[in-house]
């Protein structure tokens, strides 16, 4: 079977993490690695980490070591796992059979580099935003949703890993560095796989958006992109992102 590295950065985010980890317990594939980069946490994260590692069904590999950044963080957690393919995933998934989902899309998929999916994000019970972009291409504002990214690991192997001088862009960055070569196409699965906790960086605010926005231009325009082109996939990025929300 396909090897599946679930990658889970994490830095004092106990309760979290205790939902995200009892979300993996329920999935009904067998060939999955869990991967646990946490950031020298405090608040009895690491006992929650400790005690996954001893009763979980899945093969666990778990560090606790202070990081840069959540970016740093990802990439520590890339050199730890061993999968064929990687999912930074930090969230829930809304079933037992997503993983297996989304490999079997993966592989009756010819020629795809990953696979990507719906999600949605819930601030407890309630729908904040619904992430639906379907099949498209970056140079029109589209964008996977990445905590839906199923990558597979030649991909990170010849592009390289998550830039650490962006604070909020560096997952939409590393994107654009493999999808602007039209050649890397990822398959799409029209459902929604992951519940996502809203009011993580990406998502905390208009500051933090106007950050992203500035970010993302800077990647596009950084990867070869005319700065009129960075501004045009812009826009036209962050209108699919205000129709989002509900």
């Amino acid at each position: 079977m396909t090897k599946v590295s679930l990658i889970l950065t994490t830095y004092n985010s106990k309760n979290n993490l205790e939902q995200t980890l009892e979300s993996i317990e329920t999935q009904d594939y067998d060939a999955i690695e869990v991967v646990i980069k946490d950031g020298g946490s405090t608040d009895g994260t690491v006992d929650v980490i400790k005690d996954y590692h001893e009763k979980s069904k899945h093969s666990v590999i778990w560090e606790s070591k202070p990081d840069t950044g959540i970016y740093d963080a990802m990439n520590q957690g890339y050199q730890l796992s061993t999968g064929d393919v990687l999912v930074f995933f930090n969230d829930v998934f809304t079933g037992p059979s997503v993983v297996r989902s989304m490999v079997d899309k993966i592989e009756s998929t010819p020629d795809c580099v990953g696979a990507h999916a719906d999600l949605v994000y819930k601030d407890g019970e309630k729908i904040i935003r619904k992430w639906h972009m379907g099949d498209g291409s970056i140079y029109h504002g589209w964008m996977p949703g990445h905590p839906t990214l199923f990558l597979k690991r030649e991909i990170y192997e010849k592009y390289g890993l998550y830039r650490t001088d962006m604070r909020i862009s560096a997952d939409y960055e590393l994107m654009i560095r493999f999808l602007k070569h039209k050649e890397n196409k990822l398959a799409y699965l029209p459902e929604t796989i992951i519940s996502m906790f809203y009011g993580g960086t990406s998502s905390g605010g208009l500051k933090n958006y106007l950050q992203s926005m500035q970010e993302g231009i800077r990647a596009l325009r950084e990867n070869q992109f005319s700065i009129l082109s960075a501004w045009w996939i812009t826009i036209r990025r962050t209108i699919k992102v205000l129709l989002q929300f509900t």
